[in-house]
């Protein structure tokens, strides 16, 4: 922990290269992106249950399993960039090209498209209930290769973007310094307060003209943005401090992990020996890692294992923003004045959280904190990640009331069984449960990304910040696998499932409630691992 007091004047660079000037240009381009990718990805299940015609679990776990596998690729993209010669600036090249490819053919796949006539009872404020359209299996094949390009896509831009931002500070010398720790603390924060304007401008402008002018449109509009992503960042190419990636490729990575493991192997036979073990433990307990495990990164996998298991939960539930959450918004009445909202719209509210409380998190709270305990960041990285996941607890226990209300409405109305009609219920119900997953958002994810940054070895932070995306990427994975396990169990034998396609005879309101309880369970294994974790020191 640092001391108290003013923070010293943030370091540039001695060849001018670096610091804000460089970073601004990587935060717009990340406000850009967001436009493109999430006007794909915030309205896919609408788009899978209502032109393609799948069910509600189908589509849901769909876009789970895609989701997972977009946050599991920057993996793949992290380790190109940081093990070979790619690096992280070309690597957010090839992202652009492939965002151009993929969005490109997924345009074309829905001009291929053979829509029906939509009913009458479908349109106006009831549920967005599109008879499928007439796709041949090769248009099926195309869409599916356009999305999974986009996911790849994806896997070279979120962690390589991002690292290419934090880099741009440091001291003189490219060291860590005080300063640098805190400018890179704010710059987390004000890249996330960039990027939630794309998320809010895509759930809002994007799903609108794609439910109301067309699919074409709202994917080409999509294609267009990624043209000036690309002419944004290379007008920044002069400014940025490019890091140079590491040579040897994957056989140091290869290496050091067995080492680590043939290390901790025996360091734990030696324990059990009650052979030469005091030095182990006083070197596992100490308040601060030895320099060479902070630069060489012997032992990050490892210290970091827990904190990633321990965070799968709240991944599973920020999944259910772009899949339940939205088709659970689909059955309510939408209309504002003479505008049908589309669904997916209601994502928004959770940019409207960041836009609004990062800026007075970051000249505010965090300024005040610092003075209260003398941390560059406020709260150590560790808090800010608990105090998220208690936050999506209570968000998911919310939801159940507010779906549990939702039901008992559609039933005074006698709507069980008219699943095309709107319950009448305002959208504006869900606002809560949305803002209190933004506000969950903000403490968690925000922190973990800056965990994963900072405690792994400098040359790999693009892996670091890899492995933090890959947890939203396997919680999302594991919502998908939840939701078609319990749609198996409670729609068997004839049973009425969870997820029945008619969400008035559902119950996502159970499923809601078992999330809030398994993420209590969360929040008591991270507070175990986190009270025993020892930050790295690289200072």
């Amino acid at each position: 922990m640092e001391s108290g007091g003013p923070l010293p004047p943030r370091p540039e660079p001695s060849d001018g290269r670096g610091g804000w000037r460089a970073a601004l240009f990587i935060v717009v381009v990340g406000f850009i992106e967001r436009l493109g990718f999430y006007g794909v990805e915030s309205n896919l299940i609408t788009y899978l249950t209502g032109p393609l015609g799948m069910s509600t679990a189908a589509a849901a776990a769909g876009v789970n399993a895609w989701s997972g596998t977009v946050l599991v690729l920057p993996l793949v993209g992290a380790l190109a960039a940081d093990y070979s010669r790619l690096g992280r600036y070309r690597a957010v090249l090839a992202a652009g090209v492939l965002y151009l490819l993929s969005l490109g053919m997924l345009t074309v796949s829905s001009m291929l498209q053979t829509p029906r006539p939509q009913s009458a009872s479908c349109q106006g404020t009831a549920t967005v209930c599109s008879p499928p359209s007439t796709t041949p299996p090769a248009k099926l094949v195309l869409f599916y290769a356009a999305l999974y390009l986009l996911a790849l896509a994806q896997g070279f831009h979120k962690p390589c973007s991002e690292a290419l931002g934090a880099d741009q500070f440091a001291g003189p010398d490219g060291g860590d310094t005080t300063g640098a720790r805190a400018s890179r603390s704010s710059y987390f924060n004000w890249f996330h307060f960039s990027i939630s304007w794309g998320y809010a401008i895509a759930a809002i402008a994007v799903s609108y003209v794609q439910e109301n002018v067309g699919w074409t449109v709202g994917f080409a509009a999509c294609w267009a943005t990624m043209v000036v992503y690309l002419a944004v960042f290379l007008l920044g190419t002069g400014t940025y401090r490019v890091e140079q990636p590491v040579e040897g490729a994957f056989a140091k990575l290869a290496g050091t992990v067995v080492a680590n493991v043939r290390a901790r192997a025996a360091s734990a036979s030696a324990f059990l020996r009650n052979d030469s073990s005091a030095g182990y433990t006083e070197r596992f307990l100490t308040t601060e890692e030895p320099r060479e495990e902070g630069k060489g990164g012997k032992g990050f996998l490892v210290k970091l294992l827990p904190i990633w298991l321990s965070s799968l939960v709240i991944a599973a539930t920020t999944s259910q923003v772009t899949t339940l959450f939205t088709k659970q918004g689909s059955t309510m009445d939408r209309r504002l004045g003479g505008i049908v909202v589309p669904p997916a719209a209601l994502q928004s509210s959770i940019s409207i959280v960041y836009i609004g409380l990062l800026p007075v998190y970051d000249r505010a709270l965090v300024p005040l904190a610092r003075r209260l305990t003398g941390h560059p960041a406020g709260i150590t990285m560790l808090q800010r990640i608990g105090a998220g996941m208690a936050i999506s607890c209570a968000a998911m226990a919310v939801a159940a009331l507010v779906e549990a209300r939702r039901l008992g409405v559609a039933e005074e109305a006698g709507l069980l069984d008219r699943p095309d009609v709107a319950v009448p219920m305002g959208l504006w119900w869900l606002v809560p449960q949305y803002a209190m997953i933004g506000l969950a958002e903000v403490f968690c994810f925000i922190g973990l990304e800056e965990l994963f940054y900072d405690q792994v070895p400098d040359a790999l932070r693009s892996v670091g910040l890899a492995l933090c995306l890959s947890i939203f990427g396997v919680g999302s994975y594991a919502s998908g696998m939840l939701v078609s396990a319990i749609d198996w169990a409670t729609g068997r034998n004839g049973g009425e499932s969870w997820f029945s396609d008619n969400l008035n005879r559902a119950h996502l309101d159970y499923f809601y409630l078992l999330l809030a309880v398994l993420g209590a369970l969360e929040v008591a294994m991270f507070l175990y691992f986190a009270k025993r974790y020892v930050y790295t020191n690289k200072s």
